[in-house]
């Protein structure tokens, strides 16, 4: 294979792997039905982690069930402590604890 062709093909993974997803590290997010912002956590670290914890507080919902939150700067923990985004007017699925 000549070079030219192992460039092109792996701009183009690349660009692909890049491309994919929403663009948001730690989770997904679809507009709201309601325009209210909310956060459904879909990841338990694990589950033999304690208690998740969303700002200090630990998160009454089960998995994957989503509750009313303000948008912005959150953090999560579970053995770890994350931070994160939640824009205006969502629904954002928390499902990455990685780094």
């Amino acid at each position: 294979m000549n070079t030219i062709l192992k460039v092109l093909i792996c701009f183009v993974l690349c660009w692909w792997l890049l491309g994919c997803g929403d663009g948001t590290l730690r989770g997904s997010v679809e507009p709201s039905a309601d325009g209210l912002t909310y956060l459904a956590v879909v990841d338990d670290n694990g589950g033999a982690c304690g208690p998740i914890k969303v700002d200090g507080a630990v998160w009454p919902k089960p998995i994957a069930q989503p509750r009313q939150v303000a948008p912005g700067l959150h953090s999560i923990s579970c053995g770890a402590e994350i931070s994160f985004s939640i824009p205006e007017g969502v629904v954002f699925e928390f499902d990455y604890w990685g780094p």
